[in-house]
């Protein structure tokens, strides 16, 4: 059934991110994330969810219950049996909240693809730009969001539902690319030099 229904995410038009040989990543890692922090990545709060919750939860209202980081999202339809090494054992009824900053240096309009197995949600700068929310199997929904050159901020909220059946994609679109990618932190950096960013100003602390 599964295999079935990645098939039908393929005939989709546009066509779906792919996790196969035509999809560019160097996110190699099909994990949430690792608890060893990585300062430019995304940062992730796991928070406990209450067994039949349906949507994405008031994170505001919840406390986490550990951190992870990440550099990008890259985990295709699959079985969830791992847990979160080093926080929890947790397979069911959890959601992550991702936030992180990331700097573009040309500006146009970025179009991105969130999978996700259940419930996400992509904010840019604070502004929902897909919501892929509720139970549901691996489902595909794009999103565009016209940048200027800078600092921008990202959240990614998600959460699962039942076991055990997880995915999680970000995908990318740049101005003039051909090809999806997936959203990678290593590849939005600021230039070395402060003297060259945008505006000349540093990202907030």
């Amino acid at each position: 059934m599964l295999l079935a229904l990645w098939l039908l995410l393929l005939a989709q038009d546009p066509p779906p991110v792919d996790v196969g040989a035509h999809f560019e990543t160097t996110v190699t890692e099909s994990r949430f994330g690792t608890t060893a922090v990585i300062p430019s990545g995304l940062r992730g709060e796991i928070y406990y969810l209450k067994p039949g919750t349906q949507s994405l939860p008031k994170f505001e209202k919840l406390k986490p219950v550990g951190v992870i980081y990440a550099k990008g999202l890259n985990l295709p339809p699959r079985d969830f049996t791992e847990g979160f090494p080093g926080v929890t054992d947790r397979l069911e009824w959890f959601a992550i909240d991702y936030t992180g900053r990331f700097y573009v240096t040309k500006p146009g309009r970025y179009r991105f693809a969130l999978l996700s197995d259940d419930g996400s949600k992509l904010y840019i700068d604070g502004h929902p730009v897909i919501k892929n929310d509720g139970i549901h199997g691996t489902v595909r929904v794009d999103g565009s969001v016209t940048l200027a050159a800078g600092i921008h901020n990202i959240r990614l909220s998600y959460f699962q539902g039942p076991r055990f059946s997880i995915s999680l994609i970000l995908g990318v679109l740049r101005p003039g690319d051909k090809d999806w990618r997936v959203f990678n932190t290593d590849e939005f950096k600021p230039p070395v030099n402060p003297d060259d960013w945008v505006g000349n100003k540093r990202p907030p602390s």
